[in-house]
Protein backbone atom coordinates (compact mmCIF):
# COMPACT_ATOMS: atom_id res chain seq x y z
CA UNK A 1 0.00 0.00 0.00
CA UNK A 2 1.11 3.28 -0.65
CA UNK A 3 -0.02 6.53 -0.37
CA UNK A 4 0.05 9.65 -2.64
CA UNK A 5 0.98 12.01 -0.16
CA UNK A 6 1.56 12.67 4.12
CA UNK A 7 -1.48 14.84 3.87
CA UNK A 8 -3.53 12.02 2.38
CA UNK A 9 -2.11 9.36 4.31
CA UNK A 10 -3.55 11.62 7.41
CA UNK A 11 -6.48 11.60 6.26
CA UNK A 12 -7.28 7.69 5.91
CA UNK A 13 -5.55 7.07 9.17
CA UNK A 14 -7.84 9.50 10.96
CA UNK A 15 -10.53 7.79 9.05
CA UNK A 16 -9.04 4.12 10.12
CA UNK A 17 -9.49 5.63 13.87
CA UNK A 18 -12.72 7.21 13.39
CA UNK A 19 -13.82 3.48 12.65
CA UNK A 20 -12.37 2.02 15.30
CA UNK A 21 -14.04 4.33 17.48
CA UNK A 22 -10.75 5.57 19.10
CA UNK A 23 -11.35 8.56 21.73
CA UNK A 24 -8.50 10.82 22.96
CA UNK A 25 -8.19 14.11 23.92
CA UNK A 26 -5.25 15.48 21.91
CA UNK A 27 -3.47 14.16 18.49
CA UNK A 28 0.34 14.80 18.95
CA UNK A 29 2.59 14.60 15.68
CA UNK A 30 6.35 13.93 15.79
CA UNK A 31 8.29 16.51 13.93
CA UNK A 32 8.87 17.38 11.31
CA UNK A 33 6.70 14.67 8.93
CA UNK A 34 4.71 13.37 11.36
CA UNK A 35 2.61 16.57 12.26
CA UNK A 36 1.67 16.63 8.77
CA UNK A 37 -0.50 13.20 8.61
CA UNK A 38 -0.81 13.97 12.61
CA UNK A 39 -2.34 17.37 11.50
CA UNK A 40 -4.84 15.73 8.88
CA UNK A 41 -5.64 12.96 11.06
CA UNK A 42 -6.40 15.64 13.82
CA UNK A 43 -8.83 17.48 11.31
CA UNK A 44 -11.28 13.86 10.57
CA UNK A 45 -10.78 13.64 14.24
CA UNK A 46 -11.85 17.13 15.42
CA UNK A 47 -9.25 17.06 17.97
CA UNK A 48 -6.72 19.88 19.09
CA UNK A 49 -2.95 19.24 17.52
CA UNK A 50 0.35 19.28 19.32
CA UNK A 51 3.71 18.10 18.90
CA UNK A 52 5.66 15.83 20.97
CA UNK A 53 9.63 16.28 20.17
CA UNK A 54 12.06 13.53 19.57
CA UNK A 55 15.55 13.56 18.13
CA UNK A 56 17.23 10.19 16.62
CA UNK A 57 20.23 9.32 18.30
CA UNK A 58 22.72 8.41 15.19
CA UNK A 59 25.91 6.74 15.18
CA UNK A 60 28.77 8.81 15.52
CA UNK A 61 30.40 7.82 12.60
CA UNK A 62 27.31 7.15 10.52
CA UNK A 63 24.77 9.53 11.79
CA UNK A 64 21.73 8.03 9.32
CA UNK A 65 22.22 4.40 11.16
CA UNK A 66 19.88 4.97 14.32
CA UNK A 67 21.14 3.51 17.85
CA UNK A 68 18.69 5.23 19.92
CA UNK A 69 16.82 8.25 20.44
CA UNK A 70 15.48 10.91 22.47
CA UNK A 71 12.33 12.70 23.60
CA UNK A 72 10.72 15.43 25.68
CA UNK A 73 11.23 15.09 29.84
CA UNK A 74 14.54 13.92 29.78
CA UNK A 75 14.07 10.29 27.72
CA UNK A 76 16.59 8.74 26.72
CA UNK A 77 16.50 5.08 24.95
CA UNK A 78 19.96 3.52 23.83
CA UNK A 79 19.84 0.45 21.72
CA UNK A 80 22.71 -1.29 23.36
CA UNK A 81 23.33 -4.27 21.50
CA UNK A 82 23.39 -1.50 18.31
CA UNK A 83 25.99 0.64 20.53
CA UNK A 84 27.93 -2.73 21.68
CA UNK A 85 28.03 -3.85 18.26
CA UNK A 86 29.08 -1.22 16.47
CA UNK A 87 31.48 -0.53 19.19
CA UNK A 88 30.82 2.78 20.02
CA UNK A 89 33.18 4.92 22.23
CA UNK A 90 31.65 6.38 24.76
CA UNK A 91 32.92 9.60 24.71
CA UNK A 92 31.79 9.93 20.76
CA UNK A 93 27.94 8.59 22.05
CA UNK A 94 27.99 11.64 24.56
CA UNK A 95 28.87 13.73 22.12
CA UNK A 96 26.22 12.71 20.30
CA UNK A 97 23.45 12.85 22.76
CA UNK A 98 24.88 16.33 23.47
CA UNK A 99 24.06 17.51 20.29
CA UNK A 100 20.86 16.21 19.75
CA UNK A 101 19.69 17.31 23.15
CA UNK A 102 20.79 20.94 22.14
CA UNK A 103 18.49 20.31 19.19
CA UNK A 104 15.38 18.74 20.75
CA UNK A 105 15.92 21.72 23.67
CA UNK A 106 15.67 24.18 20.39
CA UNK A 107 12.83 22.09 18.90
CA UNK A 108 10.50 22.24 21.88
CA UNK A 109 11.43 26.13 22.47
CA UNK A 110 10.00 26.74 19.12
CA UNK A 111 6.95 23.97 18.61
CA UNK A 112 5.73 24.33 22.00
CA UNK A 113 3.55 27.52 23.45
CA UNK A 114 3.43 29.33 26.79
CA UNK A 115 0.54 28.30 28.36
CA UNK A 116 0.53 24.58 26.46
CA UNK A 117 -1.98 22.58 28.55
CA UNK A 118 -0.46 19.33 30.12
CA UNK A 119 -0.77 15.25 28.76
CA UNK A 120 -1.63 14.35 32.70
CA UNK A 121 -4.57 12.51 33.01
CA UNK A 122 -5.09 12.78 29.06
CA UNK A 123 -5.77 10.36 26.31
CA UNK A 124 -2.97 11.24 23.91
CA UNK A 125 -2.86 9.94 19.94
CA UNK A 126 0.83 10.26 19.05
CA UNK A 127 1.27 9.88 15.03
CA UNK A 128 3.94 9.89 13.05
CA UNK A 129 4.43 9.06 9.12
CA UNK A 130 5.85 5.55 9.75
CA UNK A 131 7.83 4.02 11.72
CA UNK A 132 11.02 1.53 11.18
CA UNK A 133 12.39 0.33 14.03
CA UNK A 134 10.08 2.05 16.26
CA UNK A 135 13.29 3.52 18.45
CA UNK A 136 11.52 7.53 18.30
CA UNK A 137 8.01 6.29 18.64
CA UNK A 138 8.98 4.25 21.78
CA UNK A 139 10.55 7.36 23.18
CA UNK A 140 7.71 9.51 22.33
CA UNK A 141 5.76 7.15 24.42
CA UNK A 142 7.92 6.88 26.91
CA UNK A 143 7.87 10.43 27.21
CA UNK A 144 4.05 10.41 27.23
CA UNK A 145 3.76 8.35 29.90
CA UNK A 146 6.31 10.47 31.95
CA UNK A 147 3.90 13.36 31.88
CA UNK A 148 1.54 11.57 33.15
CA UNK A 149 -0.98 10.71 30.05
CA UNK A 150 -3.71 8.71 31.30
CA UNK A 151 -3.92 6.80 28.11
CA UNK A 152 -0.70 6.57 25.02
CA UNK A 153 -2.46 4.96 21.85
CA UNK A 154 0.47 5.15 18.67
CA UNK A 155 -0.73 5.42 15.28
CA UNK A 156 0.93 5.56 11.54
CA UNK A 157 0.73 4.82 8.28
CA UNK A 158 3.09 2.22 7.72
CA UNK A 159 5.38 0.39 9.83
CA UNK A 160 7.35 -2.84 10.05
CA UNK A 161 6.03 -5.65 11.96
CA UNK A 162 8.67 -6.02 14.54
CA UNK A 163 8.27 -1.74 14.95
CA UNK A 164 4.69 -2.44 15.40
CA UNK A 165 5.05 -5.33 17.89
CA UNK A 166 7.45 -3.44 19.31
CA UNK A 167 5.04 -0.21 19.94
CA UNK A 168 2.34 -2.41 21.15
CA UNK A 169 4.31 -3.49 24.44
CA UNK A 170 4.81 -0.06 25.44
CA UNK A 171 1.28 1.95 24.08
CA UNK A 172 -1.91 1.30 25.28
CA UNK A 173 -2.28 0.45 21.48
CA UNK A 174 -0.66 0.49 18.73
CA UNK A 175 -2.16 0.59 14.74
CA UNK A 176 -1.02 0.95 11.31
CA UNK A 177 -3.00 0.78 7.98
CA UNK A 178 -0.02 -1.28 6.43
CA UNK A 179 2.74 -3.31 8.73
CA UNK A 180 4.98 -4.57 5.31
CA UNK A 181 7.45 -7.42 6.31
CA UNK A 182 9.60 -6.08 3.63
CA UNK A 183 9.52 -2.75 5.03
CA UNK A 184 12.80 -0.78 3.89
CA UNK A 185 12.19 2.87 4.20
CA UNK A 186 8.93 5.63 5.07
CA UNK A 187 9.47 6.96 1.88
CA UNK A 188 9.27 4.09 -0.58
CA UNK A 189 5.47 4.20 0.60
CA UNK A 190 4.48 7.71 -0.51
CA UNK A 191 4.39 8.92 -4.06
CA UNK A 192 5.17 12.40 -2.62
CA UNK A 193 7.60 12.57 0.39
CA UNK A 194 9.75 15.80 0.70
CA UNK A 195 11.45 17.32 3.81
CA UNK A 196 8.86 19.14 6.07
CA UNK A 197 10.46 22.62 7.19
CA UNK A 198 10.01 24.02 10.87
CA UNK A 199 7.81 26.79 8.86
CA UNK A 200 4.80 23.83 7.44
CA UNK A 201 4.63 22.51 11.24
CA UNK A 202 4.46 26.15 12.77
CA UNK A 203 1.78 26.90 9.80
CA UNK A 204 0.03 23.39 10.81
CA UNK A 205 -0.15 24.29 14.32
CA UNK A 206 -0.80 28.22 14.07
CA UNK A 207 -4.20 26.66 11.77
CA UNK A 208 -5.35 24.14 14.28
CA UNK A 209 -4.70 26.35 17.48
Amino acid sequence: MTFPSREEAGQLLGQDLAARGIKSDVVLGLPRGGVVVAAEAARVLQLPLGVLVVRKIGHPRHREFAIGALAEEDVVLLDDEAVRQSQVAQNELAEVIAEETARLRDYKAKFHHPGETTLAGKSVLIIDDGVATGATAVAAVNSAKKQKAREVIIAVPVASPDALERLGRVADAAFALTADPDFMAVGQYYDYFPQTSDEEVLALLQQHA
